[in-house]
């Protein structure tokens, strides 16, 4: 199968290390398988583009140990979601990590500053245009979660048609509130349309872990699956999606997202108060205590990181 010249790819995933030093960087500044997809090109960063069959793609991330979110990623996204926009056989696009224990993680804050805008458009993060676009988009996207998703991950989740989750490893959280600052990706505009209010409410302010049966639960996710069977459950969504008129499909999209979508101007919103939080002193206070806990636990800090937002203190 040839491969896209227009999608962006990326290098292999690095070795994971759990460097205490690695997450203390990270932290402080904080059918058929899928597996026989095939690579579209040479990697070259941390997403790689992969063509599944004419009409599927699996877009994979790996910047470990964590799976942080910083503005390559960032940007990368943003080209590899408006690229297969504009690829008119493109039907499904499934998400997926190639980091153990992460799926998308949150944002990498100490590179906040460099988060990018969109190329020619400085007004408007990069961020929200990716999220806007990936809701809007002429695919149908599905996040298959194996591991831990918080903050921005779980905001790109959201942002996507169709959630699958690992019942035995992934966990979900909004987890600004505990730091000092608030959601700016869509997690406040999204979760409250899903869940309700209260348990939006509940999610975001106790900043805590929740696993995938509680997710299915609430309606967070579309599915909880055994983690034997996600990317088998995922394959067989995907293959049946492709198989079907993709005009009834974006037909079908259109419509529910006319009825559930939030408002795009609401997103921007979000994104600039959170970018005002990260200069409250409740940030500046909390970050170091986090960053004590880091230096003694190492990835144990990111790996059950609602426990230790609760221990920072007042």
């Amino acid at each position: 199968m040839t491969a896209n010249p227009r999608l962006p790819t990326t290098a292999p995933a690095r070795s994971m290390r759990p460097a205490r030093t690695a997450v203390a960087a990270g932290l402080l500044m904080l059918a058929l398988p899928l597996a026989h997809a095939q690579p579209t090109a040479a990697p070259t960063g941390k997403v790689t583009v992969e063509v599944v069959t004419p009409k599927i793609r699996k877009v994979v991330f790996a910047n470990p140990p964590a799976n942080l979110i910083d503005p390559e990623t960032v940007s990368r996204l943003h080209e590899v979601v408006k690229a297969l926009s504009e690829a008119p056989e493109v039907q499904v696009v499934v998400f997926t990590s190639a980091t153990p224990r992460f799926f998308y993680n949150h944002f990498d804050l100490r590179q906040a500053a460099r988060f990018p805008s969109v190329p020619g458009d400085a007004a408007t993060p990069a961020w929200v245009d990716l999220v806007v676009r990936l809701s809007k988009a002429p695919f149908i996207s599905i996040a298959a979660i194996r591991g831990r998703t918080r903050g921005g991950g779980n905001e790109l989740s959201l942002a996507m048609d169709l959630r699958y989750a690992s019942r035995e490893q992934a966990l979900f959280a909004q987890p600004e509130v505990g730091t000092g600052i608030v959601p700016g990706g869509g997690g406040s505009e999204r979760l409250p349309r899903l869940i309700g209010r209260d348990r939006a409410l509940e999610v975001i302010l106790s900043s805590q872990d929740y696993d995938a049966d509680t997710a299915e639960r609430y309606g967070w996710v579309t599915r909880a699956v055994a983690d034997a069977e996600l990317d088998r459950y995922v394959d067989a969504v995907a293959t049946r999606l492709a198989s079907f008129d993709k005009a009834a499909l974006m037909a079908a999209k259109a419509q529910v997202n006319r009825a559930s979508l939030p408002p795009d101007g609401d997103l921007r919103a979000a994104y600039g108060e959170y970018s005002h939080a990260l200069a409250w002193p409740g940030f500046q206070q909390r970050m170091p205590r986090l960053g004590k806990f880091v230096a003694e636990d190492g990835l144990a800090v990111e790996l059950q990181l609602g426990d230790y937002l609760g221990k920072i203190g007042p």
